[in-house]
């Protein structure tokens, strides 16, 4: 879909609804500053508000230019006014005294502009559910969360409630499900579904909302929480009622391996939310033929952090995270793939749903080698590294230091990837033939490991601890009495820290397979 016409019909409701949104914020601001409503309740009134301004846009609107036209004029000035502190009913003192500024005034707009151009015409209730999500989930969450006085507390990028989760969580669900039976008369492909289908596709949708909710932080939710909603419905329109039985059995599937990775300890609670969002995409639009290599990463390269334990404790203060994965190592070693799933599930094009599968083995064969050139390379005693900018031997441990032995373990761990492609996709691997696949995927593995080693030796953040008079990627070190220090840059950026590192080791592997292909 694309930016339709300006249509002179659609002006008076386009001036309407601009006074609209201005009258409210307007009212909001008396609220603030003549009767002293907090912030946080202004700004959920204004969220609620807009939520269902944007639910019944469509019934008033030919053409969807004036919509797109209200969230381009909003975006710039919600920008500034949260950089300025302008409009203290949306961007008051609460808002200002986090550690960062929260930008949800901005994402909600750009969300709205996204899915108005995307799904304006047959696959606009797509944008109107979404949307309404955000608008009534996330605020019921934001008000059950902060008005609790003793909630059970949880933290990822930011600190959470329990009880607001599961409020996102019901209220999604219900919305969810009412906008299903609400638009099913006037939508063919959702009158396919039986009941136990829609209560099913509701629920698992619910629970996606709900764990972007969790993890994302600073206002990015308001843009993701509606693309997230808004894609495997898009996906349904495209490829119909084989979409929703994928989506469900996916989340289930998926929230069964995060909560085992979480008991099993290979995952935090914010890589195990992140792996159950990434995997429930992966396992849904991609099938066997691509959840068997992500999970022959994840299973494999978990077991062998794990192993050697003992002799791997004297890197635990060197490397910036331990064995357990967080939400950012999920996100940097399983990014590219994922973006590539997502492009992946649009595309039509036989050649070219080949030429991006091939780029996903490329990604995770790199991240694979990397954390088993790693792992095998601490696992040896005395491994004797070396620099590989300029191949002088460098303490164990070093950013940049390669063995021998760990290169050897990144490479046969890149082919153990295209192992499991032929295992789960024999006739496309047939068509690169035995040799020409393990060269071509293992080489693209391996070389991006050794990327990423250089950019690990070159720009990745090297901080030198006072407290163990040591180099280290950690950017604060905890004294015996439990106080915090900031460790000094040494060299490189502070930017650059590991998880950047190997989402661009990643992005290496997977382009050089496709160019290599």
């Amino acid at each position: 879909m694309t930016l339709g016409a300006p249509l002179a019909e659609d002006v008076p409701p386009f001036l309407i609804a601009f006074g609209l949104i201005i009258g409210l914020i307007a009212i909001c601001e008396v609220l603030k500053k003549r009767l002293g409503v907090e912030a946080r309740v202004t700004r959920k009134i204004v969220h609620i508000g807009t939520g269902v301004f944007v639910f019944f846009a469509p019934y008033f609107f030919k053409s969807n230019f004036y919509p797109a036209l209200i969230p381009i004029l909003f975006i710039p000035f919600n920008l500034l006014a949260v950089r300025f502190g302008w409009l203290q009913s949306l961007h008051g003192i609460e808002a200002r005294s986090e550690s960062t500024l929260n930008y949800g005034t901005v994402y909600f707009p750009i969300a709205f502009l996204v899915l108005t151009v995307l799904c304006w015409g047959d696959h606009v209730w797509i944008m109107q559910t979404a949307m309404l999500v955000l608008g009534l989930a996330d605020s019921a969450a934001a008000i059950v969360g902060e008005n609790l006085k003793h909630p059970h507390q949880y933290k990822f990028s930011t600190v959470k409630s329990l009880e607001g989760s599961l409020t996102m969580f019901v209220v999604s669900f219900v919305t969810i499900y009412l906008c299903f039976l609400y638009f099913m008369p006037s939508v063919p492909k959702l009158q396919v579904l039986d009941g136990t289908m829609v209560l099913g596709f509701a629920i698992a949708l619910a629970l996606i909302a709900t764990a972007v909710e969790a993890l994302l932080s600073g206002g990015a939710d308001n843009l993701f929480v509606p693309l997230a909603i808004a894609y495997p419905l898009g996906i349904m329109q495209i490829q119909g009622i084989e979409t929703v039985q994928n989506v469900v059995l996916g989340v289930a599937i998926s929230g069964v391996v995060a909560r085992a990775s979480l008991s099993l300890k290979f995952l935090s609670a914010s890589g195990a939310t992140a792996t159950f969002l990434l995997a429930s995409n992966i396992f849904s639009m991609g099938g066997i033929v691509w959840t068997v290599p992500i999970m022959t990463f994840f299973v494999l390269s978990s077991i062998l952090s794990k192993i050697g334990r003992a002799q791997k404790k004297k890197y635990d203060l060197i490397f910036e995270k331990g064995s357990q994965r967080d939400m950012g190592q999920v996100f940097a070693n399983g990014g590219i793939g994922w973006l590539l799933m997502i492009w992946y599930s649009f595309v039509t094009d036989s050649t070219l749903r080949d030429l991006i599968y091939i780029g996903y083995l490329g990604t995770i064969a790199a991240v694979q080698a990397d954390t088993w050139a790693t792992e095998i390379g601490t696992i040896v005693r005395n491994p004797k590294p070396i620099s590989i900018v300029n191949f002088k031997p460098v303490p164990a441990g070093t950013s940049g230091g390669i063995t021998f032995i760990g290169t050897m373990g990144g490479f046969i761990g890149a082919c153990v990837i295209c192992a499991s492609a032929w295992l789960s996709n024999w006739e496309k691997m047939a068509e690169l033939g035995v040799w020409n696949s393990f060269a071509l995927i293992g080489g693209s593995g391996l070389l991006a490991s050794l990327v990423d080693s250089f950019l690990g030796a070159t720009l990745q953040a090297q901080y030198y601890d006072p407290i163990r008079q040591k180099i280290t990627e950690r950017t604060h070190s905890l004294r015996e009495d439990g106080t915090l220090i900031e460790n000094q840059l040494q060299k490189g950026y502070r930017w650059m820290d590991n998880d950047l590192v190997n989402f661009i080791c990643g992005m290496t592997g997977a382009g050089m397979a496709i160019l290599l292909k």
